[in-house]
């Protein structure tokens, strides 16, 4: 039941992950923007059956300890994620596994179940959105500046990251997100939907104050089958 935790080489950079018991169903933890698996999943790796699961939590390049290098938001941010989820999980000899993404980490499952369908075994999402519109970036641009932040969501990110680094890659999320919203559809992987094959649950918070509602009716509308 410990929960080991190391680094690996994939795609250049090195990978921190965090691993726990022995099921034979692999699960990856994909966390939100500026998370971690330990700031964002704390509870699961501690409380996930053991048995029946192997659980693997990763912190995405840039973010947590997958410093350096520091996190930058190029046009294909989320593309360059989810494959650097999937080749992590497969570095580390998983055959097929299932991903549990939150927020920015959904976004990026989603990505990873439609382009790696062999890979994925199943799909749950929460707070997660396929495309950006012109309110999305009015919310965004509420949480830019980091001063403004509660204090306990504010805390265990100034105390990973320090001050300077998360404020300015807070800022640098918002504008790289925003950028999806110049395109006519606000697209960031609504095309992408329809290939996932995979059994997918989604979940959403009625009081999501980043996240409307309508994202995650849209997502599971073109998810054929999903609940």
């Amino acid at each position: 039941t410990s929960i080991t935790s190391a680094k690996i080489q994939v795609n250049g950079v090195h990978l921190h992950y965090q691993q726990t018991g022995e099921g034979s169903h692999a699960v990856l933890l994909l966390p939100g923007m500026l998370g971690s698996g330990q700031t964002d999943f704390g509870p699961q790796l501690k409380s996930m059956d053991k048995q029946l699961f192997t659980v693997v939590a990763w912190d995405p390049r840039g973010y947590g300890q997958s410093i350096p290098p520091s996190r930058d938001f190029p046009p294909d941010f989320f593309e360059r994620d989810a494959k650097d989820a999937v080749d992590l999980m497969q570095a580390l000899k998983f055959k097929k596994f299932s991903l549990l993404g939150w927020s920015d980490g959904g976004i990026t499952a989603l990505i990873a179940a439609a382009k790696y369908p062999t890979l994925i075994h199943k799909l749950v999402v929460w707070g997660a959105n396929a495309s950006v519109t012109q309110e999305d970036v009015r919310i965004y641009n509420g949480i830019r500046d980091v001063s403004k932040w509660s204090e306990k969501v504010k805390k265990p990110l100034e105390e990973m990251y320090g001050h300077e680094y998360f404020a300015k890659t807070c800022e640098a999320w918002v504008d790289g997100i925003s950028r999806f919203a110049e395109k006519s559809d606000g697209n960031i992987c609504q095309q992408l939907l329809p290939d996932i094959k995979c059994p997918t649950l989604i979940i959403h918070g009625e009081k999501d104050p980043l996240v409307p509602r309508a994202h995650a009716e849209y997502i599971h509308k073109h998810i054929k089958g999903s609940r």
